[in-house]
């Protein structure tokens, strides 16, 4: 197995793609071909996940650190998802040098609620933490479930994501366990805040995960995010509707010549 496995397809501006929590690069496997068609992306897995190596610990910064350190060493457009949102905002704070964009796609530099910031309930995360202890299987088939449940064509989506994340080895509970830490323990705005790229954030507005309310809150925070809510997506909008996200993103890439 490699440390750090990963992909490149296409050719033209570099993209390179994150995924989520218990995800792996496969899951990009659609909309990165399409991606392709028109710049070179480069899909990761995360450490611990799909065919990379684990890493111990599995803290925010090693994984920022394992990324850095193994990807060809240029200025590129970081997109992450969800947690892989967590990781490339975390990259952009730590190897600036390395950033020349950011896409955030169901993403949040704050991932818990605070006072004045919204995000998911503690208790949500720790339902999942208390669940992977008894049943890893059962923990991820509900969270894949919860992604999606809000969506006319659940089921099909639903299906469709088993089948992608059961296509390649399954993390180990210590790295799915280490992925919940950071999400819980992981705050982020000011990094985001301090970021002088241009920054593109993507929501669906059905999100079970992400409050809609951060469409809003995002740009106090760094004014210069281009923010788009795509009306009938939830929690994985490149999965449910890849032409919306594709549209976007391009349009992104080329006003900004990125």
């Amino acid at each position: 197995m490699q440390t750090l496995h990963y992909q490149t397809l296409g050719t033209g501006k570099p993209i390179v793609m994150i995924h989520g929590w218990a995800m792996h690069s496969g899951i990009w496997h659609s909309f990165a071909e399409q991606l392709a068609a028109h710049y070179q992306v480069t899909l990761v897995d995360l450490p611990g996940h799909g065919y990379s190596a684990t890493l111990n610990p599995f803290t925010l910064e090693a994984i920022v650190d394992t990324l850095a350190q193994t990807l060809p060493d240029q200025p590129c457009c970081w997109l992450g998802w969800s947690l892989g949102a967590t990781v490339a905002t975390a990259l952009a704070q730590l190897y600036p040098e390395r950033v020349n964009a950011l896409v955030l796609v169901a993403g949040n530099p704050c991932f818990l609620r605070q006072d004045t910031w919204p995000g998911m309930q503690p208790t949500v995360l720790d339902s999942f933490a208390a669940s992977l202890a008894s049943d890893a299987q059962a923990t991820l088939l509900r969270f894949l479930a919860i992604q999606v449940m809000a969506l006319p064509n659940a089921k099909e989506l639903t299906k469709a994501l088993k089948a992608a994340v059961l296509s390649r080895p399954a993390p180990a509970g210590e790295t799915l366990q280490g992925g919940l830490d950071i999400l819980k323990s992981t705050d982020l705005r000011a990094a985001l805040a301090a970021v002088d790229v241009p920054v593109l954030a993507i929501f669906g507005q059905k999100d079970s995960l992400i409050p809609l309310a951060l469409s809003e809150y995002l740009p106090q925070l760094l004014p210069h995010t281009q923010v788009q809510v795509l009306a009938q997506a939830a929690h994985i909008p490149f999965l449910s509707h890849p032409h919306e996200v594709l549209t976007r993103l391009m349009a992104f890439m080329e006003a900004h010549d990125v």
